[in-house]
């Protein structure tokens, strides 16, 4: 069963992402984010100047070569159904990802903007009347539980 786990409080969430995903791809991981377009461009561009001293390659799963798709550890997509398996799924849209059960690690991203914490309790209680274990992370004070 997928592993979900909530980042919650999360002051910058592309920069956020970028160092969970420079992480994850440093142990061999293979990453899928979802999110809405706009918002996938965006990190698009912070992981090209996110780091001066390293790069994290990724690719578009709509607009990439299959090799490249094969061989790239990080990969953004408009929605987990139909992205390359992987192993852990990146969630910074409002909604259940659908296809996320494909996935070992799902990490929901939650900034500190009210509206976005509105939305990721829904996203919650569908994953807990699921039956899927939840685990969250506050990203302030670095706290699991």
């Amino acid at each position: 069963m997928t592993e979900v786990t909530f980042h919650f409080n999360v002051p910058d969430p592309l920069a956020y992402v970028c160092r969970l995903v420079r992480r994850a791809a440093g142990t061999g991981a293979k990453v899928v984010v979802t999110g809405g377009g706009p918002l996938l461009q965006e990190l698009d561009e912070e992981l090209w100047r996110f780091s001066p001293t390293d790069f994290i390659p990724h690719c578009h799963a709509a607009t990439a070569d299959p090799q490249v798709l094969q061989a790239s550890p990080v990969i953004l997509a408009d929605q987990a159904r139909g992205a390359p398996h992987q192993d852990i799924l990146v969630n910074l849209g409002s909604v259940v990802p659908e296809g996320f059960e494909t996935f070992e690690r799902l990490n929901e991203i939650v900034s500190q903007d009210e509206a976005d914490r509105q939305q990721a309790r829904m996203r919650w209680k569908h994953y807990a009347a699921r039956g899927y274990a939840i685990r969250k992370y506050d990203a302030v004070t670095r706290e699991s539980g």
